[in-house]
């Protein structure tokens, strides 16, 4: 008798890299139950939708997405930050199957199952060895902790996540190895808030190998400094206890890079934002950093037109980047966010004007990148190679996170393979790329 085929489910993953991982783990439950993936919507039996629902434009491209499952599929399932507040969705899509809010697996799956029942095999119902991955072979996101305290005013994402809630030491430690294991070669720890990591915990100790582990950010850098791979911190707040982490650095442990988003530096605007306000003591603890750790990288995103935003704040941004120095950075022009708190601070600033000091600030970023990445021609960088071309080769030194930093151009008298980490001598440098020849395997 021919076997039933097998189910098939096209995804969207759309938003941050901790959405990815949602989607990941839907994957890999889908995929145990026999379920196959499908490239286009038209090829399958019906579409799930991971939505990002943070700024307004996040949402009109989620609403998009929805949209255009549904014209070409017609079996939708939501889920996601925009399924928290599924009102929207209905409005505009009534004919969808299920909405659900961010990281509720099981309700996702039950969508599923009711839609789209699973073809039993007793063959083939197994576990997969290792979770799939949305991200190439050599590089994955961990999620440390899901959801965050803070209560930025231009935030909605305790809202649609929640509070805090972080993964015992141990849990995380044992995902790690399984990657490394799996041939992952750098681990990007990701979190809404990663140095808040274990506060909600009490940073309570649980068993690893034949120790204890506290569930704390410098304790679990250190013990996945130890796995040999290269260990990226991201999402991280400037609290006091990251200073420890740039021993590690030092060591070899993790990789010289941090990325903090400082959102602004004007102390009345950090103060309608309801972030930490004290930016001249900031700039002292990174010439500490920097004096401490010279090959240490900085990333940061900035909001420019925050409501109550004056030239003279914008001024002091543009003064404060410039002694900063940051290695690299994004900036977003405000946008008002369904439920957040900043829509009632006031006035307004005018798009025209956003626009303008989006660009002075890009403008100013370019040439403070330019200065800082021509200091490493002539240096030696270990790279690590992302897509290989006829003639040149595109890598990442430790200095850049995939997707959004720069990349570093190889040419090298001998084939690359991606995932592959090379040393590389840099020849020169633009505003945010690095170009050079393989002078190590």
């Amino acid at each position: 008798m021919q076997p039933a085929a097998a189910p098939k489910v096209s995804f969207v993953s759309l938003g941050c890299p901790k959405a990815l991982v949602d989607s990941e783990r839907i994957i890999t439950r889908l995929r145990a139950e026999g379920y196959e993936l499908a490239r286009k919507h038209d090829g399958a039996d019906l579409v799930i939708v991971n939505t990002c629902g943070f700024l307004d434009s996040a949402k009109q491209e989620s609403l998009g997405a929805i949209g255009e499952a549904m014209a070409q599929n017609g079996k939708v399932i939501v889920t996601g930050c925009m399924g928290a507040e599924p009102e929207q969705i209905e409005a505009a899509y009534p004919g969808v199957l299920s909405i659900t809010g961010p990281q509720q697996y099981d309700s996702v799956l039950d969508a599923v199952h009711r839609a789209l029942p699973p073809v039993h095999n007793p063959h083939l119902d197994l576990m997969p060895q290792q979770d799939i991955r949305l991200t190439p072979r050599h590089y994955a996101y961990l999620k440390i902790s899901e959801g965050c305290n803070n209560r930025c005013s231009f935030c909605i994402i305790p809202k649609l996540r929640g509070d805090l809630v972080s993964r015992q030491a141990n849990d995380v430690l044992r995902e790690a190895e399984k990657l490394v294991a799996a041939g992952v070669k750098e681990l990007l720890v990701i979190s809404q808030d990663t140095s808040a990591y274990g506060v909600d915990l009490k940073y309570a100790e649980s068993m690893w190998k034949d120790r204890a582990v506290r569930a704390k950010f410098y304790d679990l850098a250190r013990e996945l400094g130890e796995f040999g791979a290269w260990v990226r911190l991201q999402y991280v707040y400037p609290y006091p206890h990251v200073d420890e982490v740039i021993g590690l650095m030092n060591e070899g442990k993790i990789l010289p890079y941090l990325d903090i988003p400082f959102q602004h530096a004007a102390p009345e605007v950090l103060r309608q934002m309801k972030r930490p306000a004290a930016q001249d003591k900031t700039l002292a603890r990174i010439k500490k950093w920097r004096a401490e750790c010279p090959d240490l990288t900085l990333r940061s995103t900035f909001i420019v037109g925050f409501p109550g935003e004056t030239e003279s704040d914008f001024q002091y941004l543009l003064d404060w980047l410039d002694e900063a120095e940051i290695d690299r950075v994004g900036c977003f022009k405000y946008e008002p966010v369904a439920g957040a708190t900043s829509n009632a601070l006031g006035p307004m600033v005018p798009d025209e004007v956003k626009q303008d000091r989006w660009n002075a600030l890009m403008a100013r970023q370019q040439k403070i990148s330019a200065k800082r990445l021509k200091r490493k021609v002539g240096t030696r960088q270990q790279v690590i190679i992302d897509e290989v071309g006829p003639t040149v080769a595109k890598g990442r030194s430790k200095s850049d996170a995939p997707q959004i930093d720069g990349t570093v151009y190889l040419s090298s008298r001998r084939p690359l393979k991606v995932g592959e980490i090379v040393t590389a001598k840099i020849e020169r440098a633009d505003q945010y790329d690095l170009h050079g020849t393989v002078a190590g395997f």
